[in-house]
């Protein structure tokens, strides 16, 4: 049966490692997390593995992005936070890192010192056996340039967010261009509204999870229903506990596994 995962989200009462015994209480196979630096990532290794978790994919640091497409000092120090990212993600066994292009409505175009700064990481990343995987913003052009520049290389694919796409792009849809390439998801529910990411559980929102499951089935992506839900983005989940929130968003997720599988 297809795993579900979910980020490990934080709440006022909570951090991160206190999180994943209401992740594996409520049901979950799997988890992911953002990146601080290699002993925290092998500290919640440790903690993931003692309850039968596994730890899919670190999400890259995402902030001051835009600066790897730039001159300059900043745009090496984006690069050596990937370079770190990756090195903990070989580190602990995590098999997929997922990195943004970019961010927000005026990032920067691609640039040949930016398009030489990732040829530098996922050259790193086939050495040491981790797949990258471009996750949709805002920018269409940013994957187009990065998938075609790496057509041929065996660890780099797609992380599909379906929730960025209902919100950033005005309609446009990436899983009919790069569905064949998809290694990993990040599912959210949204009300489309242009740049409001709200990060809500499946089936709080507008988003429609039948054509999700048709993708999904076309593609023949069989890997993990990944949740990547942000509760303080909204107002909706401000009467939960933890362990509520966690046990509503398995129930979500395997609502969302019969629609994909039928099961």
């Amino acid at each position: 049966m297809r795993k579900l995962g979910i980020n490990c989200v934080t709440f006022p009462e909570i951090n991160v490692f206190d999180s994943i015994p209401y992740i594996k209480e409520a049901g979950f196979d799997s988890i992911f997390t953002g990146f601080k630096d290699d002993e925290t990532v092998g500290n919640i290794a440790e903690v993931a593995s003692k309850h039968g978790l596994e730890y899919e994919t670190i999400h890259a640091p995402a902030k001051g992005i835009n600066n790897i497409w730039l001159p300059g000092d900043d745009g090496e120090v984006m690069l050596k936070t990937f370079m770190d990212c990756a090195d903990a993600c070989a580190h602990h066994k995590i098999p997929v890192m997922i990195v943004h292009l970019s961010s927000g409505v005026k990032a920067p175009s691609v640039s040949d010192i930016g398009t030489e700064r990732f040829d530098r990481l996922v050259d790193h990343a086939g050495e040491i056996g981790l797949t990258i995987a471009f996750e949709n913003q805002r920018k269409m052009a940013n994957l187009a340039h990065v998938f075609e520049r790496y057509d041929n290389r065996e660890n780099v694919g797609f992380c599909w967010d379906n929730g960025h796409e209902a919100c950033f792009t005005n309609g446009w849809e990436y899983m009919p261009i790069w569905g064949h390439k998809t290694v990993a998801l990040h599912i959210h529910d949204n009300f489309k509204e242009f740049n409001k990411d709200m990060h809500l559980l499946p089936f709080d929102g507008i988003l429609d999870f039948i054509k999700f499951g048709e993708y999904i089935r076309k593609y023949k992506f069989d890997g993990t229903l990944m949740l990547e839900a942000i509760p303080k983005n909204s107002d909706f989940y401000n009467d939960f506990t933890a362990e509520q929130f966690y046990a509503e968003a398995y129930k979500r997720v395997a609502k969302l596994r019969r629609i994909v599988d039928g099961v």
